[in-house]
């Protein structure tokens, strides 16, 4: 097992080719990586937007990467990432203690709602509002940066020109297709959570600081990481809202300590459908397969 910091270092290493311009796309008949990719969508009645990069190899797999997809709660990464780096100065904003009340715990804040008497310190609610998604945690984080379009502001500072947030949990999750707020798409997302996790856009701590978060992420066991070899680690973030949206980004190592990141954006055109977790792990386990 790597530690974080070996991690960290093999990433890195490799992060200046991932961000340089992407390889082609990955092809084949029916039995290659886009016929299984298409075969799934057509199994689960849904759309899948796909980006996969070994920064080793420097492979890359894309699948509908450039189409728009709701981002739901695939943006508390940034949330907390934009607080470590624009707002604490040697965790002193992290320790910073922050009351709420019982009306900021909008659904989903399972983790906010033990301790509303005491509240929680800024590094707390970056904490739950990756390992758990709370919903109460990331409007905090939001409400101390500005707002949601602080958010697009952080995607724009790191080259990420297509990421945009533009309202507050639970209301971003609303996810019609048609809409183009509270939007991403698969390689943009991708290339951002490298960036914040394998490249420079965070000074080394906060950067080790945001990959234990989302080291300990606990919403994906049964998504992506359910999908990737256990012999890997993974550092992920989930979403997830109507119309089925489903969406797992990520970096996972191989053993040998290669970063691969995956980006699965998932979504139907009926507002009732169910989300798939077992399209998430299907996918993962197509993209890793190939790109192993």
């Amino acid at each position: 097992m790597f530690t974080r910091r070996t991690l960290l270092t093999a990433g890195a290493a490799g992060a200046a080719a991932l961000l340089a311009p992407a390889a082609a796309h990955a092809t084949g008949g029916p039995a290659g990586v886009t016929g299984r990719l298409r075969a799934l969508e057509r199994e689960y009645g849904a759309k899948l937007g796909v980006y996969a990069h070994n920064v080793g190899t420097g492979h890359t797999i894309r699948h509908h990467a450039d189409d728009l997809f709701p981002i739901c709660s695939v943006f508390k990464t940034l949330a907390a990432a934009a607080v470590l780096r624009d707002l604490d100065r040697d965790g002193e904003f992290l320790a910073r203690r922050i009351h709420y009340t019982e009306a900021d715990l909008v659904d989903g804040s399972d983790e906010t709602g033990k301790h509303l008497a005491e509240g929680m310190t800024v590094a707390e609610l970056c904490d739950v509002t990756i390992r758990y998604s709370d919903n109460a945690a990331g409007n905090l984080l939001l409400r101390e940066l500005g707002g949601p379009t602080a958010i697009t502001r952080f995607a724009r500072s790191l080259g990420d020109p297509v990421t945009r947030l533009d309202r507050w949990e639970t209301e971003l999750n609303s996810a019609e297709p048609w809409r183009v707020t509270d939007t991403t798409s698969p390689r943009a997302i991708g290339r951002t959570y490298a960036r914040l996790v394998l490249g420079d856009a965070l000074p080394g701590a906060d950067r080790e600081l945001l990959t234990h978060w989302l080291l300990n992420n606990t919403t994906s066991l049964d998504r992506l990481r359910a999908g990737v070899p256990p012999t890997w680690t993974v550092a992920d973030k989930t979403g997830g809202g109507d119309y089925g949206v489903n969406n797992n980004v990520g970096i996972a190592w191989t053993p040998d300590g290669t970063p691969v990141v995956l980006a699965v954006l998932s979504r139907t055109s009926d507002p009732a459908a169910v989300r798939e977790n077992a399209l998430i792990a299907k996918t993962a386990k197509v993209l890793t397969e190939a790109l192993a």
